[in-house]
């Protein structure tokens, strides 16, 4: 018979409040030394938060909380510190990610970067369309190398089951892509292409403002915001800004009409009828002096394959998500300011779409 002993020591750890009272834990737990193993183990409580200084239901408060309020609100509401507040939801994402691990087969990628501060630091961020659901940010940068650390990570057979992937035009994301999915076929995310254009059209503006009178140059000075914007989602003194500006600048005013029908391209569904669009689209430029976008028409030309891809039913997949999930990330950076933390940034955006009901 193998003799063993045993003591008691006594935790005292938080729990969730009452009525606005801070709740506290007293209990104890045993500790067992075992002579056959030469170990002393401790008894497990399946409560108890793996801190050990909260239960599981406090930690998981703590961290709901923070998807909607920033650490400093969560520390000052639970009456704790801002680093115990961080460690609870550094624990909480981590527990949720495990509840909800993404899907084995992906169908769908999305591939972005997003600057995670300054000096051209990016992270690669890789969403599953189907699921509407980041699943993958890493890397150092947006090389090659970067998104083969994706498809290093998801595996051969996994990289086997994707049949679309939704990017940009960045060539070390089509290469890895092409290297690791031979099968997936690529799709150039509609917004990024109409990016460029809206970056083509800036570059109209600037040179008719340097081209024309001092007089007509007060229709277009700090008009760049009213230029870009769908007329739309302008305000009436806008559209009236706009309007002026229009009528005052023919050049402009062609610039602005082909940046807005150009979006009618990815409601085709033949690759001909497409074509042939973008053919008339291109022949509007004749005469019209406008470099920017016919280096914007020579782009297109160039990664057509990709672009007219979107034509075939099978690919007819959300483009929009990539963007929200952008805008969303550049809320958590906000949010988040200050936090030099790899891994929390990773955790808050794979976990910024999971439901945690």
């Amino acid at each position: 018979m193998h003799r063993h002993w045993y003591d008691t020591r006594e935790k005292v750890i938080r729990d969730l409040d009452s009525f606005g009272t801070a709740v506290y834990l007293a209990f104890q737990i045993r500790r067992v030394n075992c002579e056959r193993c030469q170990t002393v183990k401790t008894e497990k409580v399946t409560w108890l938060a793996l801190s050990n200084r909260a239960t599981k239901r406090f930690e998981e408060a703590v961290g709901r909380m923070a998807r909607q309020m920033s650490l400093t609100e969560v520390a000052r509401h639970h009456r704790i510190s801002w680093d115990q507040a961080w460690r609870m939801e550094l624990e909480y994402m981590r527990e949720l990610i495990k509840k909800r691990p993404p899907a084995f087969k992906i169908r769908v990628i999305g591939v972005d970067e997003i600057s995670v501060r300054k000096g051209h630091t990016y992270r690669v961020v890789v969403a599953d369309l189907d699921e509407q659901r980041p699943i993958w940010i890493g890397g150092t940068g947006r090389t090659k190398e970067d998104m083969d650390l994706f498809f290093a990570e998801i595996g051969v057979e996994r990289s086997k089951t994707i049949d679309l992937a939704v990017m940009d035009m960045w060539k070390a994301f089509r290469n890895s892509t092409g290297e690791h999915a031979p099968q997936a076929r690529i799709v150039f995310d509609k917004f990024h292409v109409l990016r460029h254009l809206s970056m083509a059209l800036d570059d109209v503006r600037r040179q008719e403002y340097k081209r024309v009178s001092e007089k007509e140059r007060t229709y277009i000075k700090g008009q760049r915001y009213t230029l870009l914007s769908h007329q739309a989602n302008l305000d009436t003194e806008g559209r009236r800004s706009l309007k002026l500006l229009l009528k005052a600048n023919k050049r402009l005013h062609k610039a602005y009409l082909l940046k807005e029908s150009f979006g009618q391209l990815w409601d085709y569904s033949y690759p001909a009828a497409a074509r042939t669009f973008f053919e008339n689209w291109k022949a509007q430029l004749r005469w019209q002096k406008l470099g920017p976008y016919e280096e914007f028409a020579a782009m297109i030309d160039r990664h057509w394959d990709g672009i007219v891809s979107y034509c075939h039913p099978d690919n007819k997949v959300s483009l929009g998500f990539m963007e929200g999930l952008n805008n969303k990330i550049r809320v958590i950076q906000r949010r988040a300011y200050g936090i030099r933390n790899d891994e929390y940034l990773r955790l808050k955006v794979l976990t910024s779409f999971i439901d945690d009901a």
